[in-house]
């Protein structure tokens, strides 16, 4: 870009009371709405942050050093961003915007830090983890449409941590992926697998997130769960998890993940189901009915939705590329 064909509106004497119009001002030259609107919000509302608490320059100073240390220890296999948005509840929030959920469907979850693209396809019924100190339990699943059809073919990724509490990642001297895997539905829209009971356990509080989880006196802990991942091309991505009832941290996830539709509860496997998926009678046995929305249902949905949530804060807005801007007509 040439700057001498760039129009920069002039700018001088700038104060605490001018400086927001002028940067978004400058910020507006370019010819992305959804871009600009973006960034007219994130600087009014950073700047209004700034004007509210008095910011000091040592604080300012301590929250990019932090930001530098999150980021120090990102990899392959640790997002500490994801981390951080999940335990300042951000992870929640735009998944329940961008995926809003009618009524009957299954709801979503965070997709935490351990997600990878490194598990192995495996057909319904093998074992997905193989600790052996960790429960063997079977896990039955059906997915369905909202009326109630099969939905076949359909990804699944699906990912838990060992008996101890971490994932397969986390170990450096691993040399394949376990206890996780990539699963298809079949023709009845059905998947299942072995895998072991999930435990509860801490999200990794040995860097800078956990640091802060300190000073706010906040525990690290998740409640005992299983994540999944769902795609299937004209239906709404899902990615959701199931909790354990009664688990000592189901109504304090350090990440705000838990909801009520969501939490489930193993029972001892009978004779007839043991013989059929060939499991020992007694054998912990988890059952749950996954039911996705299409893309349109849950696109008008949160079109919807966002016209009225803004309109509600006095913004006029209509939709451009499916997305929020501001209503300049």
């Amino acid at each position: 870009m040439d700057p001498c064909k760039v129009k920069i509106p002039p700018m001088r004497d700038l104060t605490i009371e001018n400086i927001t119009e002028n940067t978004i001002l400058i910020n507006s030259q370019g010819p992305d709405p959804r871009l600009q609107y973006i960034l007219e919000r994130l600087v009014t509302h950073l700047h209004d942050f700034a004007r509210e608490t008095r910011l000091s320059t040592k604080e300012w100073m301590a929250g990019l050093q932090f930001l530098i240390e999150v980021g120090k220890i990102c990899s392959d296999v640790r997002n500490e961003f994801i981390l951080l948005s999940d335990i300042l509840g951000l992870s929640l929030l735009v998944d329940s915007i961008d995926h809003p959920k009618p009524l009957h469907s299954t709801e979503g979850s965070v997709l935490g830090p351990f997600h990878t693209r490194y598990a192995d396809p495996m057909p319904s019924g093998d074992t997905m983890s193989h600790d052996p100190h960790g429960t063997p339990c079977l896990v039955l699943c059906t997915l369905k449409t909202s009326t109630g059809a099969p939905i076949p073919d359909a990804k699944i990724d699906i990912w838990e941590t060992d008996s101890s509490g971490h994932y397969d990642v986390q170990y450096e001297d691993r040399d394949q992926p376990d206890g996780r895997c990539v699963m298809r539905s079949d023709a009845q829209g059905r998947f299942w697998f072995r895998a072991i009971e999930p435990v509860s356990y801490a999200i990794p509080h040995d860097g800078p997130v956990g640091k802060l989880l300190v000073l706010l006196r906040r525990h690290p802990f998740r409640p005992a769960h299983l994540h999944f991942m769902f795609e299937k091309e004209g239906f709404d991505h899902l990615i959701t998890a199931l909790y354990l009832k009664n688990d000592p941290y189901e109504t304090s996830d350090a990440v705000f993940g838990v909801k009520q539709s969501l939490l489930v509860s193993f029972h001892p496997c009978d004779e007839a189901t043991a013989k059929e998926y060939d499991v020992e009678p007694g054998t912990p046995v988890l059952e749950y009915d996954f039911v996705l929305v299409s893309e349109k249902e849950a696109n008008d949905l949160r079109d919807r939705k966002s016209v009225v949530a803004l309109e509600a804060l006095g913004r006029k807005v209509r939709l451009w590329r499916g997305l929020p801007v501001p209503d300049l007509d």
